[in-house]
């Protein structure tokens, strides 16, 4: 005879635990092994049947105790039988069990057979220019969506005159298994509603429903960025039989613009400047996300990666639009000059003696002398 799986194990809780933390776990594993959300599925339907076992012992204090001190051979000797649905309902209450599976069925509490369920959540990529997410914009969605039919007012039945089903007498569910398990599954024949059509509709065939583009017009507010997600409450898949509609989540993607990039609220853009400029200063004028211009004053003796910050030019608070701004934050590099003339070095070289009789070390100097002692090196090397 095979040996019993730890109850606590099958739950994944640790044997202290109390009846909340209990409860939580068996409600996720009953949800992802819930056998009509994995129709067909044998080690599916294994998994639901130990975690409900599991759960009708652990969740019951007497029965507990005993498995603590004693384990399985301890539950059997003192009478106790694994625990069946009945158990399990009889430990949650009704009104626990919906709370188990609400999120199965869509909203609060089990729904019966033709009644009202919630249609489904959709997500669609939205793909942004950085100007875009920068100002906002009230944008176009287009996306396949599920909605009742129109001709058979999402009955399924071209004449809108339903029976009931003769495979689960109206239930909407049939039962399997043997002994002290038994299992509630969705029936196939009528997909859970109790009713069906004799009369199908041509339109939906039968099913109640169309899938169809959809247009929906979303307001997407400044300052979003890539990874963030926006929800539309009402704009997904219709809900059945009167239900409310599902949701619709919008997965933000910004594109990049040269030469900006994106720090938080921050906009990061580079600039290029000339050693005059940067010595002497001057004005600068400086892109900004939108395509204006701002001119900027360089100081004088600036140096490399020197940041300036023209301040609430970044992005807003998509959470808080009446808030501060982000800033415009601009990295100068000076550029070394090229292709120089035979004036403009001699320009060079007398900055340097000036440099020179002001005490200051002439940069020719020192890089002169740093190459003297990387060859002094070389020379070294080779006469060994």
């Amino acid at each position: 005879m095979a040996k019993k799986e730890d109850y606590y194990e099958i739950l994944g809780v640790e044997r202290g635990c109390d009846t909340e933390a209990l409860k939580k776990s068996y409600r996720a594993l009953a949800l992802k092994y819930h056998p009509d959300r994995n129709p067909g599925d044998s080690e599916a339907e294994e998994m639901f049947k130990k975690a409900s076992e599991a759960y009708g012992v652990l969740s019951d204090p007497e029965k507990r105790r005993i498995y603590d001190s004693y384990g399985h051979d301890g539950l059997q000797g003192a009478g106790f039988h694994s625990a069946s649905f009945e158990d399990i309902f009889s430990g949650f209450g009704f009104s626990g069990m919906g709370d188990i599976f609400r999120d199965f069925f869509g909203g609060g509490g089990t729904t019966r057979p033709g009644g009202a369920r919630r249609g489904g959540d959709l997500s669609v990529e939205v793909e942004l220019e950085f100007v875009e997410a920068y100002t906002g914009l009230e944008k176009e969605i287009r996306l396949p969506r599920e909605e009742s039919c129109q001709a058979c007012s999402g009955t399924g039945s071209r004449s809108r005159n339903l029976k009931t089903c003769p495979q689960c007498g109206g239930t909407g569910q049939i039962y399997q298994g043997n002994g002290f398990i038994r299992m509630a599954v969705t029936c196939l024949n009528c997909g859970g509603k109790g009713r069906y059509a004799p009369d199908p509709c041509p339109e939906c065939r039968g099913t109640g429903r169309i899938r169809k583009e959809a247009v929906v017009l979303a307001k997407i507010p400044a300052g979003v960025d890539s990874g963030q997600r926006m929800r539309l409450k009402g704009k997904g898949d219709s809900g059945f039989n009167g239900g409310p509609a599902g949701d619709l989540f919008l997965e933000i993607l910004v594109k990049s613009k040269k030469p900006f990039t994106r720090d938080g609220g921050h906009v990061i853009v580079d600039a290029k400047i000339d050693m005059v400029l940067a010595a002497l200063g001057g004005d600068l004028e400086i892109p900004t996300v939108t395509g204006e211009t701002r001119v900027v004053e360089i100081p004088p003796e600036t140096q490399n990666n020197k940041h300036l910050r023209l301040e609430g030019l970044g992005f807003p608070n998509p959470n808080n639009p009446s808030g501060r701004r982000g800033d415009l934050i601009v990295t100068l590099t000076v550029a070394t000059p090229r292709n120089l003339t035979e004036r403009q070095e001699e320009l060079l070289k007398e900055f340097a003696r000036i440099e020179e009789e002001k005490g200051n070390e002439s940069p020719f100097k020192s890089l002169t002398r740093k190459m003297g002692k990387v060859g002094e090196k070389f020379k070294k090397v080779f006469k060994q």
